[in-house]
């Protein structure tokens, strides 16, 4: 069969020649890029360097798909992690460390639907003595038993969480507090001497009459994480006010939401009863800083991984150019058959794309089953001693996948793009 094509205007041409191929159902860039990509070169290293270039970017890309999942991991394990001590809705002051809970503020939040339980939190730095051991521990006092945290009783090792009983006050500590100062809840003679700075004393020249000072005897020890471990002392709320003389104030109100509900309704609803002079955090807001952190280290292996993979893809590069000279007199027979540049380049535009989305779509079948592999089997330990879990926490998500593979079409059109043009640019 003979092609007969527009003659005098070459766009027409192209479009010709592509709209015959395209009713014949064959896409013929696709078709001479797939044959380029399939046959023996005449130049060996060619192949190798091809070779060479799908490993590069299937070993970037399944590396890309694992690192991201794993950051994906540690974030959901430290808010879980958290979820164990935290509320799930928080009011803090937008301004200052305290604020007075008013009568038609309490009335006003205790109205709301799907709210379980308040908890009043008043929350200071002070020094903390037992025996001859001393340190600087943030003292948590709440008006409850820790009932509104019964996740709490997973993390106890020692002695008992309750901070009031037949109306005796008691402390419950992080473990490394109780490494640091020693403490041992079995015994009932010793106890916790607690120091805070009076309210107007004169500090440049301290004495005893400067502080406060309360006696509380330790109750038991838990373990979360090792920065709650290692700083907080949990005490009743009845025995810190007159130890930190609050006065009535308090630096938190936090909040139980009933199983099941929605938190964000119910947050948008407590902002606006308690307005800008007031936050309201949930659980991932509580820990802002950490989880931004997280998010940024996570961009910046994003950012590094994709740069590894773009220098893989160089070889792209050195590969489609080498096969623009071999293809020399091929490229001469499509144009003296009326092929127009343009179709060229998108010979070798599809030939970088095959060749370089070889071996992306290798890197992120295998990247996707490790991920599953581990979630399902957990082969790879952590083997640390003292950790919360055996092995690398792992969770995928579609928008790092989506991101990957925009990231690989950009750089595979770019590396493509140079060694297309020249190909293009050939004359008989």
């Amino acid at each position: 069969m003979f092609l007969i094509s527009p003659v005098g205007n070459p766009d027409r041409t192209d479009r010709f020649i592509d709209y015959y191929f395209w009713s014949s159902g064959m896409n013929l860039p696709l078709l001479i890029a797939r044959r380029y990509f399939l046959s023996k070169k005449k130049t060996s290293y060619i192949n190798l360097i091809a070779i060479i270039s799908m490993l590069g970017v299937c070993i970037g890309t399944m590396a890309l798909v694992v690192v991201l999942s794993v950051f994906n991991g540690l974030e959901d394990f430290n808010r879980q992690l958290f979820k164990t001590l935290d509320s799930d809705l928080r009011i803090i002051p937008a301004k200052g460390k305290s604020f007075t809970v008013s009568d038609s503020l309490w009335t006003n939040l205790k109205k709301i639907q799907g709210i379980e339980h308040i908890t009043q939190v008043y929350e200071e730095n002070a020094l903390v003595q037992y025996q001859d051991h001393r340190t600087v521990a943030t003292i948590k006092a709440v008006d409850d038993n820790l009932s509104t945290h019964p996740e709490m009783d997973t993390t106890r090792i020692a002695g008992s969480l309750q901070l009031q009983s037949q109306h005796q006050n008691f402390a419950v500590l992080g473990v490394g507090v109780a490494r640091m100062l020693g403490v041992s809840p079995e015994d009932p003679l010793t106890a916790l001497e607690i120091w805070y700075p009076r309210k107007n004393a004169n500090l440049a020249a301290p004495g005893l009459e400067a502080f406060n000072e309360a006696t509380i005897q330790p109750g038991g020890i838990f373990s979360i994480e090792q920065s709650i471990d290692d700083h907080y002392i949990f005490v009743p709320l009845r025995f810190a006010e007159d130890l930190f003389e609050t006065e009535g104030k308090r630096t938190a109100l936090e909040f139980k939401v009933k199983p099941g509900l929605d938190v964000e309704p119910i947050q948008r609803q407590m902002q606006r009863i308690v307005g800008e002079n007031f936050k309201v955090q949930n659980q991932d807001e509580q820990h802002a800083s950490l989880f931004r952190a997280i998010q940024i280290e996570k961009l910046f292996v994003f950012i590094t991984l994709t740069l590894i993979i773009a220098i893989a893809s160089f070889n792209i590069y050195f590969s489609l150019s080498m096969l623009a000279i071999e293809k020399k007199a091929d490229v001469a027979t499509l144009l003296a058959m009326g092929a127009w540049p343009g179709l060229i380049r998108r010979i070798f535009l599809a030939e970088g794309a095959l060749v370089g989305f070889s071996g992306a779509i290798v890197g992120l079948v295998l990247g996707v089953a490790l991920c599953w592999a581990q979630e399902e089997y957990g082969f790879a330990k952590m083997q640390l001693v003292g950790s919360l879990v055996d092995a690398y926490p792992v969770r995928m998500q579609i928008q790092d996948l989506i991101g990957t593979v925009i990231a690989l079409i950009i750089i595979t059109l770019a590396a493509s793009w140079m060694p297309a043009q020249k190909a293009a640019r050939q004359e008989l």
